[in-house]
């Protein structure tokens, strides 16, 4: 999943313990069905009982990078064996992607911040 527009704000911080998912991928030129596939598996993650929400970032040397957060290891299971997520999978590794790494992690601690917006500024900034 990162053919996505900016995110407005990252995914907020969840009251610990939960999981992520890091997968970090460097694609091949050959992206026929890409962006469908990962439109199409964004929208199904989100029916996952215990998944929490996804940050998404590209580097300018095309690194893609996703974060996927889960409420527990169950839900991650879930999504990790979904027929269809496991359908492309395969087709990642044989046609979009020229490496990956995938990180699971147990977050421990977790907080945010969102700046208060300026009442006095017109453009709220």
């Amino acid at each position: 999943m990162s053919a996505h527009p900016a995110a407005v704000a990252p995914v907020a911080a969840f009251e610990p313990p939960y999981y992520l998912a890091v997968f970090t991928a460097v694609r091949t030129p050959q992206q026929s069905g890409f962006s469908e596939t990962d439109a199409r598996l964004e929208d199904l993650v989100k029916d996952v009982p215990g998944f929490l929400g996804a940050d998404h970032a590209q580097t300018p040397g095309g690194l893609g990078i996703t974060v996927g957060y889960f409420r527990d290891a169950d839900a991650l299971a879930r999504w990790r064996t979904d027929a269809e997520h496991r359908a492309a999978q395969e087709r990642g590794r044989a046609e979009w992607y020229r490496s990956y790494t995938l990180h699971v992690a147990k977050v421990e601690r977790s907080h945010g911040f969102t700046r208060a917006e300026d009442p006095q500024s017109p453009a709220g900034d």
